[in-house]
């Protein structure tokens, strides 16, 4: 696979767009946004886990139920969350769009992100999708990522191009992230677009177990979001049909490349955050237990209060490890830190090594900071 330019809009047949039509605040950038297929797409989803969910999640859910989709109509600045008139204005999202765009209601996706509690300024919306659809292109794909940004500092998008034995197929995405992010899913929105043709049940399976290796191991500050959202459109304008067991699995392989590319980035950009902090867990009995392991590590607020202050405290680690409820002995720990800056191994069988202070700190100043636990 290689990266290739377009995000969104790097596949066949997707166009995209944006507007500024006063949802947010902010008067820099657009807060309204479309992603549309020329032709009808098999669609799978994956939605926050939280109990409180917002009205675009409850209609999308409803409307992506039969694996069918042609559009996604995304506004920031509001979650038309807890909100007055929630559903009613979800609906009349999705009945604009589709009525501008000429597809059926049940074919568009709908999604919300911003502040929780206050009534959707609706007709703003509406006016905002009006103005859109005239404008879709192939390269306003950037525009719409700028669009769905809420309190995020960077534009999160990428693309990727595979040969397959059928021959090439592309796969975009955007996502905006920053705040309440915690697994499962971790406030987040994600769009992914492919011109692979792919079953609707098959891309289902794919997108659960992408999510669950990338979205779901994802935390900043421990709050999942009502308004998680990720949608996979795919809508065969390659003519690659996935199909045999081996282009299934590179498929497969192609969609964590982006999920866990696009979970990265969020990551990255936490409120307030200094670091990335990746840790990566060995040697447990099972990938569940690995990945409980790794997720009590991550969100140990006091381990990453160590990693704030670049203070190689390893036993914050081997503490986390101990309420994770995932089994392993102690004795067989072996902990290493690591960065760009160089390697430091802290912790060999359970017992603390000698290391230098000044070098370890050194490697833990860096942006990107990885922890490696080994059983």
């Amino acid at each position: 696979m290689k990266i290739i330019e377009g995000g969104v809009c790097a596949a066949k047949g997707f166009k995209a767009g944006s507007v500024r039509c006063g949802v947010k605040e902010s008067r820099l950038n657009d807060d309204t946004a479309i992603i549309f297929s020329e032709c009808e797409c098999n669609a799978a989803a994956t939605y926050t886990m939280n109990r409180v969910k917002a009205a675009p999640v409850y209609v999308t859910m409803e409307h992506l139920e039969n694996g069918v989709a042609r559009a996604i109509v995304a506004n920031s600045g509001n979650a038309n969350a807890c909100a007055p008139d929630g559903m009613e204005n979800a609906r009349r999202m999705a009945k604009a769009a589709a009525d501008f765009l000429g597809v059926d209601e049940e074919d568009v996706a709908v999604a919300s992100t911003g502040v929780i509690g206050q009534k959707l300024p609706v007709e703003k919306v509406l006016d905002g999708v009006r103005r859109i659809v005239p404008e879709l292109s192939k390269d306003k794909g950037t525009d719409a990522a700028w669009a769905i940004m809420t309190t995020d500092t960077v534009r999160k998008e990428v693309a990727y191009e595979m040969e397959l034995s059928g021959g090439t197929v592309r796969i975009g995405a955007m996502a905006k992230g920053s705040g309440m992010i915690h697994p499962n899913m971790a406030t987040m929105l994600a769009y992914i677009t492919t011109d692979a043709k792919v079953d609707a049940s098959v891309l289902q399976g794919m997108l659960k177990k992408s999510t669950d290796k990338s979205f779901n191991m994802m935390t900043v500050d421990g709050d999942t979001s009502t308004n998680d959202s990720l949608f996979l459109l795919a809508n065969g304008a390659s003519g690659v049909a996935i199909e045999t067991e081996e282009d299934k699995a590179a498929f497969a392989e192609l969609l964590d490349s982006i999920c866990m590319d696009m979970a990265l980035r969020i990551a990255s950009d936490g409120e307030g955050a200094t670091h990335l902090m990746v840790v990566e867990a060995y040697g447990l009995p099972t990938e569940k237990d690995a990945k409980l392991v790794a997720r009590s590590i991550a969100g140990s607020t006091l381990f990453k209060a160590a990693m704030f202050g670049a203070d190689a405290n390893w036993g914050r680690v081997l503490c986390a490890m101990g309420y994770s409820k995932a089994p392993f002995r102690p004795e067989h720990v072996d902990v290493t830190f690591q960065s760009q800056a160089g390697s430091v191994p802290v912790c060999r069988q359970g017992d603390g090594l000698p290391f230098d202070e000044d070098a370890a700190k050194r490697i833990l100043s860096e942006k990107e900071v990885v922890i490696l636990v080994d059983l």
